[in-house]
Formats: C-alpha cells, sequence, structure tokens
C-alpha cells in the first residue's frame, strides 16, 4: 500500500513552502508547493481520506492537521479568507522539531483538561461536519440540478448570459457564459461539471480543452472531486489555452461565500467573570 507523509511529517515542508511563497499563501498554494518539495508522487496525491466520502484526499487531510499543529503552536495564523501566514515566530524559524510541536500541543491540552482527541478536532470538526454533509448533498443532486446549481453560482460570482447547454455529442461541455472584468474586459468562457468522488485526470482535461478551442477564451471544469498532479499540469500547460480548476474543497467554500444553500450563524457565548477584588474592597 503507498504510504502518504504524516502530518507531523508535513510541518516542515508547510513551513519551507510558506517561507518560499513569501511568507502567506493560500491553501491551495501551500499544498501545490508541499507536494513540490516533497515529491510526492500521483499515486500518493490520489489517495482519498475516506472513499466512501470522497472529496477530501489523505494529503489534503493531513497538511490540515500540520497546519493546525502549526498554528496552535504560534507559527501560524490563518484570516477568515482562507489566508495563512507565518506569525513573527515562525518567521524567526528556519526548521521546527516536530517531537516537540506535537508534545507542546499535547500538554496544552491536557492543561485545558480536554482529552487529546477532542481538542484536535475542536477547530476542525465543524469544518469537517459541514464539508462532509454538503458534498453529499451535491452528490446526491441530479445531473441537470447540478448544472443549475453551477449556473446560479456563476451568475453570482459575476459572469452573465450563462446557459446550460448539455446537450450529448457536444464535447462534454455543460454550458457557457461571459466573464465581465471591472466592467471593461469580457471572456467568453464554457464550463463543464463533473459530479463525482473520484480525480479528474490529464486525458480528461485535454479532451475538455479540445471541445473548447475556437470557441471560447477561457474554459472551466469544475467537479465535487479533485484532480490529478498531471491533470493540474495539463490545465496549464505552456502553448495550451488556459483552463482553471475547480475542485470539491473550493466549491463547497464558495457556495458558503455566496450563501447558496448553506447559511453562516454566529453564536454568541456568555461568558460570566466574578471580580474577586470588588467583593474584597466593599
Amino acid at each position: 500500500m503507498t504510504k502518504v507523509p504524516s502530518y507531523d511529517q508535513l510541518m516542515n515542508p508547510t513551513l519551507q513552502a510558506l517561507k518560499e511563497l513569501g511568507g502567506s499563501a493560500t491553501t491551495e498554494e501551500i499544498y501545490n508547493k508541499v507536494t513540490e518539495l516533497v515529491g510526492l508522487t500521483n499515486e500518493q496525491l490520489e489517495i482519498l481520506h475516506d472513499p466512501e466520502k470522497g472529496g477530501q484526499t489523505e494529503v489534503e487531510y493531513r497538511l490540515a492537521w500540520s497546519r493546525t499543529y502549526l498554528k496552535k503552536y504560534s507559527i501560524l495564523e490563518n484570516s477568515s479568507r482562507g489566508v495563512w501566514s507565518l506569525t513573527a515566530k515562525g518567521r524567526q524559524l528556519d526548521k521546527i522539531d516536530p517531537v516537540v510541536v506535537r508534545r507542546f500541543v499535547q500538554e496544552e491540552q491536557k492543561q485545558r483538561k480536554i482529552s487529546t482527541e477532542t481538542n484536535e478536532l475542536i477547530e476542525s470538526s465543524t469544518e469537517t461536519s459541514w464539508c462532509d454533509e454538503l458534498l453529499g448533498a451535491l452528490l446526491r443532486m441530479e445531473p441537470k440540478a447540478f448544472e443549475r446549481l453551477i449556473q446560479r453560482l456563476l451568475r453570482e460570482s459575476g459572469f452573465i448570459q450563462v446557459e446550460v447547454i448539455g446537450q450529448s455529442g457536444d464535447g462534454g461541455v455543460d454550458g457557457k457564459g461571459i466573464m465581465r472584468l471591472g466592467g471593461l474586459l469580457s471572456f467568453h468562457v464554457i464550463f463543464q461539471c463533473k459530479r463525482y468522488s473520484g480525480s479528474v485526470t490529464a486525458s480528461q482535461v485535454r479532451d475538455f480543452r479540445g471541445a473548447m478551442v475556437g470557441r471560447a477564451d477561457k474554459g472551466l471544469l469544475i467537479t465535487t472531486g479533485n484532480f490529478t498532479k498531471d491533470a493540474v499540469k495539463e490545465a496549464t500547460r505552456d502553448g495550451a489555452p488556459a483552463i482553471d480548476l475547480i475542485d470539491g474543497d473550493q466549491l463547497i467554500n464558495k457556495l458558503k461565500e455566496l450563501n447558496l444553500g448553506v447559511q453562516t450563524k454566529r453564536i454568541e457565548v456568555e461568558q460570566i467573570l466574578v471580580d474577586q477584588n470588588w467583593f474584597a474592597s466593599i
């Protein structure tokens, strides 16, 4: 069985990736740089964390834990927009000892009298639950309904004249639209939707490109699954029309951002503090 580096083995590559990316990066940029630094194979990158649910790969899952531990160790911080950056402490370090980081986090958990397993999931359990629930809902949708959802998503994202084609013999093209930039520039875009939990391959990207040549300025390939390493390279291959890729994680976060079938509610927790000094001063 192909082995994937553990989350603690990915801590230093994550730190190095952020340094090479200028101190801050999106989750996707960190993923791409770490896979390059570690030299992960396509076979490793295509392993799903939960084959029955699809979506997140094992590498993505373990990188998420690496970032969580480094954040708890005060090396990383992240914004509400999903951008990770090095803290002042992180900028001063070239390398960390994963064992020290792990012990620090575990000791912090003990001090808070929370079980290790429960505390590790505090940051990610809510995220994982709604992500899995949303992916499951997308996978259960009828193909035509999923295409209509993507049509709505593109309209909400600034596209105009978005049409769903979905005709047989149309080279896999599901729809087309026009992207307006700043009210000045327009790009004709065709898109394809792949609603499944597997990985989109380089050959599928090439097939889509063949269908878009001469018909649009840009191509957009959207999947509820993920893309192989070769598929990502093929999408941006020199000399070929570029194709933008949106994987399952990006798709569900975009739906959340646009409030399409996803509602975000802020819950306030009341904290009561007793002022001992106030009572003593009476």
